[in-house]
């Protein structure tokens, strides 16, 4: 059934995010990355981290706390590997501190084959499937993950939460296959926290295996939902547990401390000393041409090989399944149909709730043209 959704016109919703980011004390190049990353998210109907989940995480944990610093700038720590660099982000902003690193591995790269860079002292980059995305429309495979800001995954067979919700991001360069990036991008939780507090404005329930209450009891109620459950069970507890530990390896937080939270047995004392609260990304970017070895059957080149793969794939009566990155791709094309970014009437309410903040002009959602999609 066709949703209704107001079209926003992007450079109006882009001026709107600019002046929130500057008004919080940003510099105008952190502005600048903030709203190219929003306009990405609500393009490709990422509504679980878009403009509105981005402020509200500064204003929890980010310039609001210090958890994030406004103008800081990265430290390159010294390393004796060429295609490997490490980064102290120093708290600076996170989406500039992505589109920053998947550019530097993209030109190592191009350079060695591959390239890597890990940051240390991160605050939260939101959707990882957008920065992945960009470097395959470039050619290139790409990947990264991230340690959550908070623990709040329950792990398999626990109770308590301990774990971020930790999402890896794959992008795959398949436009001449299939007409867009293959993504794989997914947070370890059943869902992200950013989609319970979307189906909470919403008034819509949880599926269920997703959450559980503050007694640790299963939940559909968005309202009541406390913390997430891994996907997958076992599998999806893997998965985030990998990303703690490699989060740790690069120096990053417990994630029971993170985001200034704290465990049951420090509550109500000081924060540990030497501890730290900070996340941890991990970018890597791969040259197809490195790890191919020109061998395709048939005689196919790698762009016909891709297609043949997938057209294999998507045969035998599998032709009404869907690829992953193709709900986006189609969120995208609704996008450029409606000529502006797509956001139901509570998330243009929220929208002017952050013009309010900012002091600038809202927008008259009456006036606002109505997209079905």
């Amino acid at each position: 059934m066709p949703t209704s959704y107001l079209t926003v016109p992007t450079d109006a919703h882009n001026a709107l995010v600019r002046a929130a980011y500057l008004h919080r004390g940003y510099t105008a190049d952190e502005a600048e990355d903030a709203a190219r990353f929003c306009e990405m998210a609500s393009a490709h109907g990422i509504r679980t981290h878009n403009a509105i989940k981005a402020l509200h995480l500064d204003h929890l944990f980010g310039s609001a706390t210090g958890g994030c610093k406004p103008g800081a700038e990265i430290r390159v720590i010294e390393k004796k590997f060429a295609a490997s660099e490490a980064w102290d982000a120093q708290l600076k902003l996170g989406q500039s501190v992505a589109f920053r690193a998947m550019d530097r591995c993209m030109a190592m790269a191009d350079q060695y084959g591959i390239g890597q860079v890990s940051v240390d002292n991160a605050f939260h980059y939101l959707w990882g499937g957008g920065y992945v995305m960009e470097a395959a429309r470039k050619g290139y495979i790409a990947y990264t993950n991230c340690t959550s800001t908070l623990g709040e995954v329950v792990p398999f067979g626990g109770k308590f939460p301990v774990l971020g919700t930790n999402p890896h991001s794959w992008g795959l360069p398949t436009q001449d296959a299939c007409g867009f990036p293959v993504v794989i991008d997914w947070a370890t939780s059943t869902v992200a926290m950013g989609r319970v507090q979307q189906l909470k404005r919403e008034g819509k329930p949880l599926p269920p295996g997703a959450a559980v209450d503050a007694a640790g009891k299963p939940t559909t109620d968005a309202n009541e939902a406390a913390w997430l459950l891994p996907f997958g069970a076992h599998k999806g507890y893997g998965l985030s547990l990998l990303i703690e530990l490699m989060g740790a390896m690069i120096g990053g937080s417990l994630p029971t401390l993170r985001g200034g939270g704290a465990h049951p047995d420090i509550k109500g004392q000081p924060f540990p000393a030497g501890e730290k609260r900070t996340s941890s990304f991990y970018f890597q970017v791969i040259h197809p041409d490195a790890i191919s070895s020109g061998m395709f059957a048939k005689g196919r080149n790698f762009a016909e090989n891709l297609k043949a793969v997938i057209d294999d794939i998507l045969g035998h009566g599998n032709e009404g399944c869907l690829l992953p990155g193709q709900p986006e791709a189609q969120n995208a094309a609704h996008t450029a149909k409606a000529g502006g970014l797509l956001f139901t009437v509570a998330e243009v309410e929220a929208l002017n709730e952050i013009a309010a903040e900012a002091g600038v002009a809202g927008f008259d959602a009456a006036a606002l043209p109505v997209y079905e999609a």
